[in-house]
């Protein structure tokens, strides 16, 4: 496929993901903010537009549509709790505006020479990172229609698929020594995944698949949240303010049952699954409960991405090619994660399974620069986020669109969130 029709094909895709989701809402749920964590679905629904307004019209020398909107729309200098109280366009506005932008960005596209000297229109780059932000937003926005109050949104899925095989190793070993970290040809990724450096990892062994529910039962169960001996000093403080005794969305029913509200609707908790909606200090606890610990970032990516046979890096775990049913749950097309052992042709060169696709992983690791980083186009993408104040997630979810998603993609966050689609695999010393 030529890349501008590519280019278009990803835009349209995109854009078809966002209105579908927030096609059964009425003006009232659109309209209102469903949780102090999250903005109002039509502030999102805008925001791509004015993104793709700013990006891809006026930083390409074309008038734009909305300049006098950027205020409203400007994510940092608005908290969520805040934007409420702000002008926003009512739904349908926020729909006209989307087009007209839309229309003005497809026909700017023809006339366009994607010149591989053009730090933002080399290879795309810049129409990939729109494509890219709008897919994380649906993402943002699935995770308020989550928080919505019963009767809740009712996605329209099939269930996600049984798992034809048990994973029978609990982890498995990887060797010690150097693997390339990062990207350096990647068209579409971001600054932060930037540039491809070499990383000398030490021997280690790390889980073959995600934390299950059943899992995590256990460390329930057996009391792990009343145990401070599994906590950080400030993950227990926290664990102790936020009143934490299990994930976020579960309830016990009885002895020995477990339930959980998904979407406003409630239903019986599947052993089987990844345990979801864990922040970091739950996440650390748990494995310090297993007597193992979090992988650091460059453990996570060399057991997804590394192949040691050949020497060389993977684009994703099974290989190079794009994800498809076989080999990863992405795309909200269960809106939820799959058993663990559903997908074994997307296993790792290491034999590491589900490890993109389904949950967002958190790792040990600080969010910080690569050596050799460079902002672009704009610092406020990975720059002013650097830090001990944000940990590590990698690997995607459920919710998580293919084209949003690589080994190399770096997520980040507080380590008290848990709304996002987030859960774990552990690892430990060689």
């Amino acid at each position: 496929m030529d890349l501008k029709d590519r280019i278009a094909a990803e835009l349209d895709e995109s854009r078809g993901r966002s209105l579908a989701l927030l096609a059964p809402l009425d003006e009232a749920d659109l309209r209102q903010q469903h949780s102090p964590l999250m903005s109002p679905l039509v502030w999102d629904l805008a925001h791509v537009g004015n993104y793709e307004d700013q990006w891809l019209l006026r930083a390409l020398g074309q008038p734009g549509v909305g300049a006098e909107l950027d205020d409203v729309y400007d994510a940092f200098s608005h908290p969520r709790r805040d934007r409420p109280s702000l002008p926003m366009l009512g739904p349908d506005e926020a729909r006209a505006y989307l087009e007209e932008v839309r229309a003005r960005v497809l026909e700017h596209l023809q006339a366009t020479r994607l010149d591989d000297d053009d730090p933002l229109l080399g290879r795309g780059f810049v129409y990939g990172m729109v494509v890219q932000h709008e897919h994380q937003h649906d993402e943002t926005m699935l995770a308020t229609l989550n928080l919505m109050a019963a009767p809740g949104y009712r996605p329209d899925a099939s269930p996600a698929p049984a798992a034809p095989t048990t994973v029978t190793t609990a982890e498995v070993f990887v060797a010690g020594g150097l693997f390339e970290m990062g990207t350096s040809t990647e068209p579409w990724a971001y600054d932060n995944e930037r540039p491809a450096h070499e990383v000398d990892v030490p021997p280690y062994w790390i889980d073959t698949g995600p934390v299950t529910n059943a899992d995590y039962i256990t460390f329930v169960d057996a009391g792990g949240y009343d145990d401070p001996r599994c906590w950080t000093a400030d993950g227990w403080k926290w664990r102790q303010e936020a009143g934490l005794e299990h994930p976020q969305f579960w309830r016990r029913e009885g002895a020995g049952h477990w339930a959980r509200t998904r979407f406003g609707w409630n239903e019986p908790l599947p052993d089987g699954e990844p345990v979801q909606h864990v922040c970091w200090y739950e996440a650390d606890a748990y494995a310090r409960w297993a007597g193992k610990r979090l992988p650091t970032e460059a453990e996570w990516e060399k057991a997804a991405s590394w192949d040691p046979v050949a020497s060389r890096k993977r684009r994703y775990p099974w290989g190079d090619d794009e994800p498809d049913a076989r080999t990863a749950n992405l795309g909200q097309r269960h809106f939820g994660p799959g058993a663990v052992g559903s997908y074994p042709a997307g296993a790792s060169a290491y034999g590491c399974v589900q490890m993109v696709g389904d949950v967002w992983e958190w790792t040990a690791s600080d969010f910080t620069p690569y050596p050799g980083f460079v902002a672009h186009p704009y610092k406020e993408y990975s720059d002013v986020f650097y830090g001990s104040e944000y940990k590590v997630l990698r690997g995607g979810s459920w919710a998580t669109h293919p084209t949003a998603i690589r080994t190399t993609f770096r997520n980040w966050d507080y380590p008290i969130r848990r709304q996002i689609f987030s859960g774990l695999r552990c690892a430990r010393d060689a």
